[in-house]
Parts: structure tokens; C-alpha cells; sequence
């Protein structure tokens, strides 16, 4: 196998991903300047230009006037009771650890010593101070205060942690603020002129596309129609949002004696014997140097999406494709319209209703597995709730349950999936991941929703009203992948009305209200800076200047179109900070930060960094080699494990992660991580322990409902702390919060914690 791999290192054009706006905190400085110059000079508190009440002295000049966060908090204590004190309190207390971690981390602060550190630092605190003023006066808006702005809706985002990383960036754009000159800053915005996206790609642009958007509700049709346009070309690719969706139609392709080549970030399948054929591939693959007759992008909402929705607007603009058929939902079409106005493409727009009827029902299923019925689908949010439901519903029901997740072996769901559709055996139920509403085929006649809240890798969230109707839509499926390819008889006439309800009556108040409220239309598409461009704005700092705030300065800097939002992932910049003391070249780096890894597994971070080694030592990367991949963990008995079933399966998932990884290189730096073969062979008998060990897990009905009540009580607590936000973020807080509501008995304080993935 290693003879068949080519030497030295290929190196892939990297997408970077997105995350949210940002603004510098330079204005608010240059305003507390102006203040401090106007302030009279009896020590009385004076009003700024703006009409902000500011502190009459600046507390920067010594200690006594709190020049470090702890203190600054015990001087202010009981002097600042605003709306916001919560918020400005929890700000401060992230800052001190901010501090802290910079003072103990090996990131560049460019030569800043401990004291002048505590300057800037309790500078910059002046700058929070205004910050919250203004949002007292109820000056809130991004352009407005874009410092509370920021550090607010990264709160709301991803909780303490988000605010810890905004506050750390945040802080290191303050520190830079002086190094550079008036014009030099200019030459920088000048070279992050981001406003035409659709320029990066050139040989697209010298292309007369049609791009045919197919849009409306769930079982409609409107991806089968797309599909068949698909096969009736000589060449083409399909982009998918799931690699469990990118299988599926390589799979229906090549059944139908269409030579289709499979590729995903983890691995690539080419066909033998041509050199022409389709490609189904994840949208983050789609490529886009490549010229086809027809090109198929799915779930085009995802435009709008902060972390994905790059890859889908470069997609959408980059794909060179004489017909683009895009796939989605209707709040999508207006923005679709205007951005091919823009680049000069024609656009169609095909409409279509759902092709059987579909209701939300009046009572829950409240954990009576008798209520099931045959063709119920029930969606859970992690493979251990997942296999948790599968034993309780076979063992109250005497019949057999399918499952059907992302990170099960493409066979073992392809074989899950029929024995479901199948309606002559006695597998009657399938428990299956929200996968599902992204498109994958299955003939439900009911979706039960065990939970509406779910785990999106930094904290526990409710599901957006989009989710939830894309998930309840897939009841009364028209069409299945089989009667596709096997059979061109119309079922169109059959009654198959869908039906949608919740596993707990207290979760099914909130899917009535996503299925009965509008939901708007997406107003712009998330772009992320190329590379190219990256590397080229590095070349203005020192070589040890943090990626994580360079990629933050660009953020800052950049112009973007009205129908563009410019982002850096959270996850990115954390990836960034990771490896930043390792000797990296900065094409790498941009590479290394999009490694698919789940940073809360276990030895996560020393095996990203033995990777990362790796590459800037150009050493051999043999799998075997690399003592931070934990193959020992295949050694374990489990009957013989002295932990608990739950750490026995939080190992084998962690050592998943780590293979992943590595695969995700070995396609990438191929003349390094070379053992391809011997990894994939080891993921398979991860996931074979996997699934056994998730098989063999018991929980009981009230465990189970322990569970859910668990997770809704933990987001009220975090609603309330929320609150502490004020203005927009208050109300939505209490808008969630009264959407999950409910008072279910009592459990033990602290059992029944998420476990696994969420």
C-alpha cells in the first residue's frame, strides 16, 4: 500500500470557515482619549462628545485605582449597579484569567513585559468601562459599541468560553494598536477589500451559468428532481452537507451504472477503468478547478450557517458548472437572486409543495413505548442516547429498532436503513440522528423528537425553528432511495399523511411553535478570507505573531459586501493558539486549523501538536510511530476495565477522533502520514468496539427522562445567567426560557450528566 502513495507532501488549498463580525476596540481608545483631555480637572465625572458618563480620571496611573481586574471589581463594588453590572462582573473576572493565560502561554504579546502588561491591561479595562457605559444609555449596536457588541454576542454564542476568547483577542488587537501607522493601516484595509467574493474565482467568472434553484418544504421532491438532472449529464458533482448524504448518492450512482467517485475529507474513493466520471463529495471538497456539465449543491440554507457557510457561498460562486442546481429552502431564494444579479448568472426558480400532507399531533409519546407505531422514527443527539433508545424500545416493544447515525461504517448504515424500509421484516422502529434532516432517505410515517435541545460541540442548545421543521418534515416520505432506482412506478396518488411529535409533552409546546411560526429569509452569505489573502497580510508582522490574531485583525480590517458576513470559526482560532509555538509555515498553519477534531476528547491537544510536529520537522509520520495516538486503547478487555462503561467509551471515542485526524492528513501531507491503509483498518475496529460497547449499555426509561430533564434545567440556569446581558440578549433569553419550561420530579443533583457528544 505505501508503494502506491506518492511522495512528498501535498498540499491542499484550504477554506477557511467563519464565525462572526468583529470590530476594534482603536475607536473606543482614540473616544476615552478625547475624553480624558475634556475632563475637568476638579476630579469631578464629566460627559463625553457622545453623551457617555465616564470616570472623571483615568485609574491606569496606579495600582490603588484598581489597575488589575480583581481590584478594580472590590473598588467598584456596590458603586456600579447598572442593568449590566452582572455581565461587566463576569467581563472582568474572564479578563483576570485572560491575563493570566497570556502571562503563562508561549503567545507572542511582542516583547511586552509584565508591567506594561499591567498597563495595557488596566487601559484596556477603561475601554470596557466605556463600553458599558454606552450600553447603559442603550448604545448597542454594532456600529455603534461594537466592543459590548462583540463580547455579548459571543456570550450568547458559546458561553464562557466564547467570552474568555473574544476577551483574549479583543486585548491582543489593543496591545498592537500603536505599531503600526495611520497609512500602513490603510494599506492593510486596501488589501482586505473582501466586498466582491465572486472575483476570487476567475475562470467561473468566464462561464455563462444557469443556476436552477429548487426550493420548498421537506418531501417535496425538490432534491430528486435536482438528482435526476444530475444523472442525465455526462459529468457532474454532487455537494452535500454530510458525508453520510455524499455516500449515499455515490452509492445511488453507482447502482445505476454511473461511474461515481466518492470524496470526503477523510477519504477519497476514485472508480477504476475511466477517467471520466461523477463526483460525490462533502460541499468543503466540492472542486472548484474543475469544469462539469452540471453541479448539484444541497441544503443551500447552510449559506447562512456561521460556522459551514463558507463553503457553500464558494461553492455556490466558485463551482464552474454550465447548470447549478441549488437545493434548499425558501428564505433562501431572495438573497440567491441578488447575489446572481451580481456575478451575472441567470437564475431559475422552481417551487414545490409537499407531496403528502403533514401534522403536529396534540399529545407526546411521555416514554409509552406502546404509543409506537410501525415506520416511527425516533431522533436523538448522541450516539449514546442513540443506542440507549434502541435497547429500551426493543425490550418494551418485543420488536426490532434500526440505527442510523453519522459515525457508523457506510455498510452498516446502508444494511440499517433497508431492513427499516423493508416492510416484510419485524424491524418496525429506527432510532436515528438528525442526520436525517438533511435529506437522508427513509420511509417514516411518524418523527418522534426525543429531545429539542442538542449538543453543537461548545454547550447545550435549543434547536433552531428551521431545524426542527427540516427534522419533523421527513414524516411521510414520498419517495425512498430504493423506489428511486428501482422502480419509475408514481406513488404520487398514496395517502401517506407525515406526523410529528416530541418523546415529553413539555418538548412538544416548543415544536408546535416552529411549526406554526414564519421564519425569515437569510440575509446574507458567510465568507471566510482566503488564503492567499492570509498569507499575504501575515508578511506585515513579526514571524511569531499568533495566527489567531491575525485572522482576528482581518476580521477587524476587512470590507464586506451588504449580502456578505466575514468570519473566523471559534474552534479555528483555539486550533491556532494550539500549535502556535511550533515552526509552522503559515500555509500549514491555515491547514492545521481545520483539522475535524473535538478538542473536549481525551489527549485531543497532544496529538494535534504530534501532528503539527510533524509537519514543520517533515518527519516520517508512520502511524505506529506516534506514541499520542492511543492504539492501546484497542488492548483494553473491557470486562476486565476498571472504569466505568461510560470511560471505557469515551476512550474508544477519543482514539476515533485521533484517526480521523490523521486520515485528514494523510490525504493532504501524503508524503508523510503514509500508514493510509493501516489507519483506516484501525478506525474500523474503533467503530466495531464502539458499536459494540454502545449495544451492550443499559439505561432505563427514567434514566432516560433524568437525562432529558437534566439538560433543560441547564439551560434555564443558563438562560438566567444570560440575563445578565440586558437588552436583546435579555429577551431572547427569556423567550427560550419559556419555551422549555417545565418542572419535571426531582433527580439526584449532578447525575445523569450529557455524556459522549452531548
Amino acid at each position: 500500500m505505501r508503494s502506491l502513495l506518492r511522495s512528498g507532501a501535498a498540499r491542499t488549498i484550504v477554506n477557511l470557515s467563519s464565525q462572526r463580525a468583529f470590530s476594534s476596540t482603536t475607536l473606543l481608545y482614540k473616544r476615552l482619549q478625547d475624553d480624558a483631555k475634556a475632563t475637568p480637572g476638579d476630579g469631578s465625572a464629566a460627559k463625553s462628545s457622545k453623551g457617555v458618563t465616564l470616570g472623571s480620571r483615568s485609574r491606569a496611573s496606579s495600582v490603588k485605582q484598581g489597575h488589575d481586574p480583581k481590584s478594580r471589581l472590590r473598588l467598584d463594588k456596590g458603586k456600579y449597579s447598572g442593568r449590566h453590572a452582572i455581565f461587566r462582573s463576569t467581563v472582568l473576572m474572564r479578563f483576570q484569567h485572560v491575563l493570566k493565560s497570556l502571562n503563562a502561554s508561549n503567545v507572542s504579546l511582542g516583547g511586552v513585559g509584565e508591567d506594561e502588561l499591567n498597563r495595557q491591561a488596566s487601559l484596556f479595562m477603561d475601554i470596557l468601562d466605556q463600553a458599558f457605559s454606552m450600553a447603559e444609555q442603550n448604545i448597542t449596536r454594532r456600529e455603534k459599541n461594537p466592543l459590548f457588541w462583540n463580547l455579548r454576542d459571543a456570550f450568547i454564542l458559546k458561553d464562557l468560553k466564547g467570552l474568555t476568547n473574544e476577551l483574549q483577542y479583543s486585548f491582543q488587537s489593543f496591545l498592537i494598536r500603536q505599531k503600526f501607522s495611520k497609512g500602513l493601516e490603510e494599506s492593510h484595509k486596501r488589501l482586505l477589500d473582501f466586498r466582491f467574493p465572486h472575483e476570487w474565482f476567475p475562470a467561473t467568472r468566464a462561464m455563462q451559468r444557469t443556476i436552477h434553484v429548487h426550493v420548498g418544504p421537506t418531501n417535496s421532491g425538490k432534491t430528486y428532481r435536482a438528482l435526476k438532472a444530475l444523472e442525465n449529464s455526462k459529468r457532474g458533482v454532487y455537494a452535500g452537507p454530510l458525508r453520510l448524504l455524499a455516500n449515499e448518492v455515490y452509492q445511488r450512482l453507482t447502482a445505476k451504472g454511473l461511474p461515481c467517485a466518492l470524496i470526503t475529507g477523510e477519504e477519497i474513493r476514485i472508480p477504476e477503468n475511466t477517467d471520466t466520471y461523477f463526483k460525490s463529495c462533502t460541499v468543503e471538497m466540492t472542486p472548484l478547478n474543475e469544469e462539469f456539465d452540471v453541479a448539484v449543491i444541497d441544503e443551500i440554507q447552510m449559506l447562512g450557517d456561521a460556522d459551514r457557510g463558507n463553503a457553500w457561498t464558494s461553492a455556490l460562486l466558485g463551482v464552474q458548472a454550465k447548470e447549478v442546481h441549488l437545493c434548499g429552502e425558501e428564505r433562501t431564494v431572495n438573497l440567491i437572486q441578488s447575489l446572481c444579479a451580481t456575478i451575472g448568472d441567470k437564475c431559475i426558480v422552481h417551487r414545490y409543495e409537499r407531496l403528502s400532507p403533514l401534522e403536529t399531533m396534540d399529545h407526546a409519546i411521555n416514554g409509552d413505548y406502546n404509543e409506537l407505531r410501525k415506520g416511527d422514527a425516533i431522533v436523538a443527539f448522541s450516539r449514546l442516547n442513540l443506542h440507549a433508545m434502541k435497547r429500551s424500545v426493543e425490550k418494551a416493544t418485543g420488536r426490532r429498532c434500526a440505527i442510523i447515525y453519522g459515525n457508523l461504517p457506510p455498510e452498516v448504515r446502508v444494511q440499517q436503513a433497508a431492513l427499516f424500509n423493508d416492510p416484510n421484516n419485524d424491524y418496525d422502529f429506527v432510532v436515528a440522528s438528525d442526520a436525517i434532516g438533511m435529506g437522508l432517505n427513509l420511509e417514516i410515517r411518524r418523527v418522534i423528537i426525543e429531545s429539542v435541545m442538542k449538543f453543537d460541540g461548545s454547550q447545550n442548545r435549543l434547536l433552531t425553528f428551521p431545524e426542527l421543521k427540516q427534522i419533523g418534515g421527513r414524516a411521510g416520505r414520498y419517495r425512498t432511495a430504493r423506489d428511486a432506482t428501482e422502480s419509475a412506478v408514481d406513488t404520487e396518488t398514496e395517502d401517506k399523511i407525515g406526523y410529528v411529535t416530541a418523546m415529553d409533552q413539555a418538548d412538544l409546546k416548543y415544536v408546535h411553535r416552529a411549526f406554526n411560526c414564519p421564519v425569515d429569509d437569510i440575509q446574507f452569505a458567510y465568507i471566510a478570507p482566503p488564503a492567499a489573502a492570509v498569507e499575504r497580510f501575515s508578511t506585515y508582522f513579526p514571524r511569531d505573531t499568533p495566527l489567531s490574531f491575525i485572522l482576528m485583525r482581518i476580521r477587524e480590517l476587512a470590507s464586506v459586501g451588504s449580502r456578505y458576513h466575514l468570519n473566523v470559526t471559534s474552534d479555528a482560532l483555539e486550533l491556532a493558539d494550539i500549535i502556535q509555538d511550533i515552526p509552522l509555515a503559515i500555509y500549514d498553519r491555515l491547514t492545521l486549523v481545520h483539522l475535524p477534531v473535538s478538542l473536549r476528547a481525551e489527549g485531543s491537544i497532544p496529538a494535534i501538536r504530534a501532528l503539527a510536529r510533524i509537519i514543520a520537522n517533515n518527519d516520517n509520520g508512520d502511524l505506529l510511530d506516534i506514541k499520542e495516538i492511543p492504539l492501546e486503547f484497542l488492548d483494553i478487555n473491557p470486562r476486565e476495565y476498571d472504569g466505568t462503561p461510560q470511560d471505557y467509551l469515551w476512550k474508544l471515542e477519543s482514539l476515533h477522533s485521533a484517526i480521523n485526524m490523521y486520515l485528514w492528513l494523510s490525504y493532504r501531507f501524503q508524503g508523510m502520514f503514509r500508514s493510509q491503509a493501516l489507519a483506516f483498518h484501525v478506525r474500523s475496529l474503533v467503530e466495531e468496539r464502539l458499536v459494540e460497547s454502545l449495544e451492550k449499555m443499559d439505561f432505563t426509561d427514567e434514566e432516560l427522562q433524568h437525562k432529558r430533564t437534566y439538560k433543560r434545567r441547564q439551560l434555564q440556569s443558563r438562560m438566567k445567567t444570560r440575563g445578565a446581558v440586558g437588552d436583546e440578549g435579555l429577551r431572547a433569553a427569556q423567550t427560550e426560557e419559556e419555551m422549555v419550561t417545565h418542572k419535571p420530579p426531582a433527580s439526584p443533583e449532578g447525575e445523569y450528566l450529557p455524556l459522549g457528544n452531548g
